[in-house]
């Protein structure tokens, strides 16, 4: 190879090599700054190629996404002088690119150490003025939207926009939880026995209703029960009257033919009557018993009494002459017969 070739080659790669170092590209995710021997010249480069001078340009680029600082847990007092272990992070992004190269020269550790300060403030302003019981579950959306309104504005100063501030969880210290919890739980109780007794007095205005209901109702049906049985009854009584005046010389037949029926049922009982009694009116003679055929005389009420007492069973009586051991039975001394019907 001869020496002038030589020397084109290398002038060539010069070329190309200055060339390359003269520009430098932007991504879509990526934000860059440029330093002219350290001091910023500009920073406002969209996506895409861009020129520099080569050695005496320095280009740095950062990410442009939303990143996640994960603070460190720490423990903050409460309103009751309490301490909760509270786990929070962070979403922010580079908003001003001079600002916050500026302020924190570009790093991101150092970016994160400034804003968890400004996140600790912030809880530590806030869970000291509630209790426990509101930062566990009361206040807890609140307190992240005050802290997140108060970081923003304190991240503004070194070009950090913050886009959120959440608590991952809050827990207690073990030598609080212990106290807590019995507290939590005694009132858990109060609340329980607060709705069992109103439960219980309702359980009992309900029953006393019912039982009123309940005694109005059964005092209703008996009412309308004794005036239906009333009319029953004057009905039937009618109905009987009626009957009976139609022919009572078979009404009393046919009742004596039902107490004969009920007195000899079952063929052993003994019963001692005068023989002109009106219990066997209709044992004397066919003459007697064909006297219903006779022609119907209505009677007066007060002649009908004593036909509807002796259509009635006698009681039986004890006999006058009760059988004697031996077989032998005692004479009757008395003037009139006294037969046996069996």
């Amino acid at each position: 190879m001869s020496a002038g070739k030589f020397s084109v080659l290398i002038v060539m790669v010069i070329i190309i090599s200055v060339g390359l170092m003269s520009v430098f590209t932007v991504k879509q995710t990526e934000r860059a700054i440029k330093l002219l021997f350290g001091k910023v010249v500009s920073t406002d480069y969209s996506a895409g190629l861009h020129f520099k001078v080569p050695f005496a340009h320095q280009i740095r680029k950062f990410d442009a996404r939303i990143q996640t600082l994960n603070a460190q847990p720490e423990q903050f007092l409460t309103a009751e002088k309490k301490n909760v272990i509270v786990d929070s992070y962070v979403k922010w992004k580079i908003k001003d690119l001079l600002s916050y190269y500026t302020a924190v020269g570009g790093n991101v550790q150092r970016a994160g150490d400034r804003l968890a300060e400004i996140i600790a403030d912030g809880l530590r302003s806030e869970f000291g003025k509630r209790t426990i019981q509101e930062v566990v579950s009361g206040d807890r959306s609140k307190i992240m939207e005050l802290i997140t309104t108060e970081a923003r504005n304190r991240a503004n100063e070194f070009g950090i926009e913050i886009v959120d501030v959440r608590i991952r969880r809050i827990e207690l210290p073990k030598e609080v939880s212990t106290s807590v919890y019995r507290r939590m739980e005694a009132e858990r109780e109060r609340v329980a026995k607060e709705l069992r007794s109103r439960g219980e007095a309702a359980a009992l205005r309900i029953q006393a209703e019912a039982d009123r209901s309940r005694i109005e109702v059964i005092a209703q049906a008996e009412r309308e029960a004794e005036i239906i049985r009333g009319k029953g009854d004057a009905q039937s009584t009618a109905i009987y009257a009626q009957a009976f005046n139609k022919n009572p010389e078979f009404f009393r037949f046919y009742r004596s033919l039902n107490a004969y029926k009920k007195v000899f049922k079952t063929g052993k009982d003994i019963l001692v009557l005068q023989p002109n009694s009106d219990f066997f009116q209709y044992f004397k003679d066919s003459e007697h018993n064909m006297g219903m055929n006779k022609p119907h005389v209505p009677k007066s009420p007060q002649s009908l009494a004593p036909d509807l007492e002796a259509s009635q069973p006698a009681l039986p009586q004890p006999a006058l002459n009760p059988p004697i051991p031996g077989g032998e039975t005692r004479e009757n001394t008395s003037s009139e017969p006294s037969p046996v019907a069996e």
